[in-house]
Formats: structure tokens, C-alpha cells, sequence
């Protein structure tokens, strides 16, 4: 797969998966109301960290990749292609997996 067609499937894969999880996580808090369960203060405080660490996984991805490339990007501008998909790739993965594990636990807990 070329880094466009990849980048172009990151980006997209990730705006339908972060309305999800920011839907998902944001009825979980207002149905935890005043009193959380230890459950809920898990995932709120996990928010929270997940968000740090993609962005710095994804700074330094970006920051390796263009040192890797170096001044071979003067000549070819489609060597960027691939800083971006470096930086999307942890926030891509991360969103995609807390969409699938809060479908799962919502699906659960209507069981």
C-alpha cells in the first residue's frame, strides 16, 4: 500500500472512529453522575494519559522519520507522505482499539 493510500485510510478510519469514543466516553461520565465507580475513574483517568502518550510517540515518529529522510525530501516532495503516516499511526491505533473495547463493554452491560 502507498504511505497517500495509507495516510488517506488512517485519516479516515480515525474521523469515523474519535466521534465514537468521544461519544461513547462521554455517556459513560454522565451516567456516572456525581459518584464514579472505580471502573469509570479508570477509563476517565485513562483518557487523559493515552492522549500524552500518543502525542509524544507521535512527535518522536515524525521527528525519526524526517531525520531518516533528510535532504532526500528536497528532491522528492512524496517522502513527507511518510512523516505523516508516522504521525498518525499512534493516535489511528489507539482510537480504533478504545472504539472497539467500549463497543464491546456497552454491548455488555445492555446483556
Amino acid at each position: 500500500m502507498t504511505r497517500r493510500r495509507r495516510v488517506a485510510r488512517q485519516a479516515i478510519e480515525l474521523g469515523f472512529a474519535a466521534p465514537v469514543v468521544v461519544a461513547q466516553r462521554m455517556l459513560r461520565m454522565a451516567a456516572a453522575g456525581a459518584s464514579p465507580s472505580v471502573r469509570d475513574r479508570r477509563e476517565m483517568m485513562q483518557m487523559g494519559s493515552e492522549k500524552v502518550a500518543a502525542f509524544w510517540e507521535s512527535w518522536y515518529a515524525m521527528a525519526f522519520e524526517s531525520m531518516r529522510i533528510g535532504w532526500r525530501a528536497s528532491a522528492s516532495p512524496w517522502l513527507w507522505w511518510g512523516v505523516a503516516a508516522r504521525g498518525l499511526a499512534p493516535w489511528h491505533r489507539r482510537t480504533v482499539a478504545n472504539a472497539a473495547r467500549l463497543s464491546r463493554t456497552r454491548r455488555r452491560r445492555r446483556g
